[in-house]
């Protein structure tokens, strides 16, 4: 009588390769980060007078748009200090545009960790690693005010209405401003 190995080796060779098949017990992390991952959105005294500020700006410069709290996560492309500051994302309701308009503030320990972190964002928008995360023509307003920066990007060729630039504008009146390489 012949033994039953080989028979036996097939049934276990395919008990293994079968084995492999069924659903994972633990399902793959995801690779890309969440949206609004981050330092929590603190509001502080510094950060509300910017918005404040924000809002007068926008007022005076005759921009008939309403300022809220983002209503869904942002976040553009930051350098290492953005990164990890505190912030605040707002947003300003354009007609053409209702995905854009988001004004980002960043608080700071003190007004000149800000220019600092300003100086260091400009330098960043400006690289390649951060062009690649806009479209082509992308502008950036950086404003430093106090110990908080702000941030706002927009593109001129999106929208026939002239209300994006004309935030862009109101906020440029604000604190000190950097150029961004383009």
């Amino acid at each position: 009588m012949r033994p039953a190995i080989p028979g036996l080796a097939l049934i276990v060779i395919a008990a293994i390769l079968f084995g492999g098949c069924g659903p994972a017990t633990n399902p793959p992390t995801p690779s890309i980060p969440v949206a609004s991952a981050g330092p929590a959105a603190t509001v502080t005294g510094a950060v509300s007078q910017t918005r404040g500020a924000i809002a007068a700006g926008l007022t005076s410069a005759g921009v008939g748009v309403q300022l809220s709290d983002a209503t869904r996560p942002y976040r553009p492309a930051e350098s290492g200090r953005l990164r990890s500051a505190p912030r605040a994302v707002y947003q300003v309701l354009l007609p053409d545009q209702p995905d854009a308009g988001f004004i980002v503030v960043y608080e700071f320990p003190d007004s000149a960790s800000a220019v600092d972190a300003g100086n260091e964002e400009a330098g960043y928008l400006g690289s390649g690693p951060a062009k690649v995360q806009f479209p082509l023509g992308t502008e950036h307003v950086l404003q430093a005010v106090g110990t908080t920066l702000i941030l706002y990007t927009w593109l001129p060729s999106a929208s026939s209405d002239p209300t994006a630039g004309k935030v862009a504008d109101a906020l440029r009146s604000l604190g000190v401003g950097f150029a961004v390489p383009r």
